[in-house]
């Protein structure tokens, strides 16, 4: 069996787009659960009268994305936990390609699905993500033509938690606690920050480009909202997860960047994201603290040398841009 979980907030124009693609998937040993985080737009009411089959847990108040699927996968039992955005089409057979590909090959712990652009069908938004010694996450093939190239099934660092599949297992030995995302980190890096933390305990994530998912890209966030986001979290990621050798090796990177992203909002300053992602890095530095006493909590799940492969070995390809 597998548990799909979908975290909605006021996305009631995006909903039946993303459930009338479930409903036509030819793999059927799956249920699917909306986590409402507080929505005002009768998201609740129409997901009731329209889709009976949907398991709705509607929570009170809005505390973002990462609080709203640790709800969902704690309110769940399935072997296979699937993740999936409001703002997506899946593709028919896009769930069986996915979580077949862990059946099939039980050394991977999290698989990754082939996200394209809901309005630019044959442009990719990610085929697998990476990450970087300079902090800075991305999607491998972002805003890229699709001609192939990443048609190959093959490992990636980890994947966009838009649409992914993970063993319930896996999550559990992940798991802060009572939390598999950490939910001081509110929406935004949240994957990245999983995706780290699976890579330091030796969990493989298997890119599959047969299960295919378009989005509509941030229909629910985006804005000044992910830019303060990405500006806070970033920095709070590596700060977190980053083993002491490749801090002591590439702080450098990582100060050069922050400051990269400082320069450009400065040189931006009368737009909102720019004022937003500055408000952001600021944010981050006040919350430092709080993450360097959760650093200490991982020390140890795995060496130095094998992070360090594991950023190396799926750093991005020339031209492919941060998250």
């Amino acid at each position: 069996m597998i548990d799909v979980i979908i975290p909605n907030y006021n996305g009631i124009a995006l909903l039946p787009t993303c459930l009338d693609a479930l409903r036509a998937q030819t793999r059927r040993d799956f249920v699917v659960t909306v986590v409402d985080d507080g929505s005002q737009d009768d998201s609740v009411a129409f997901i009731t009268a329209h889709y009976p089959e949907v398991r709705v847990i509607a929570r009170s108040r809005n505390q973002g994305l990462a609080a709203v699927v640790n709800a969902g996968i704690a309110a769940t039992s399935a072997p296979f936990v699937v993740l999936l955005n409001n703002d997506t089409e899946a593709t028919p057979h896009w769930l069986d390609q996915l979580v077949g590909a862990l059946e099939r090959q039980p050394q991977y712990a999290f698989a990754a699905s082939k996200l394209m652009l809901f309005d630019r069908r044959d442009y990719i938004h990610s085929a697998g993500d990476y990450y970087q010694v300079s902090g800075e996450p991305g999607s491998r093939g972002v805003w890229k033509r699709d001609s192939g190239q990443y048609d190959v099934v093959s490992e990636v660092f980890g994947p966009c938690a838009g649409a992914a599949a993970y063993r319930r297992a896996a999550l559990e030995l992940l798991a802060e606690g009572e939390h598999v995302f950490d939910e001081d980190l509110v929406m935004y890096c949240e994957d990245v920050d999983l995706n780290l933390r699976a890579r330091r305990a030796g969990l493989r994530t298997i890119f599959v480009p047969t299960a295919v998912v378009y989005h509509k890209l941030s229909a629910t966030g985006g804005g000044a909202l992910a830019s303060y986001y990405c500006g806070r979290n970033f920095g709070l990621v590596w700060a977190k997860n980053m083993p002491q050798r490749l801090i002591r090796r590439h702080w450098t990177d990582f100060v050069r960047s922050q400051l990269s992203f400082t320069l450009q909002s400065l040189r931006h300053i009368r737009e909102p994201a720019a004022r937003a992602r500055l408000r952001g890095q600021l944010a981050g530095l006040r919350q430092l603290p709080h993450f360097l006493a959760k650093r200490k909590r991982i020390v140890g799940l795995m060496s130095d040398e094998r992070l360090s492969d594991a950023i190396i070995r799926w750093s991005p390809t020339s031209g492919e841009s941060p998250k």
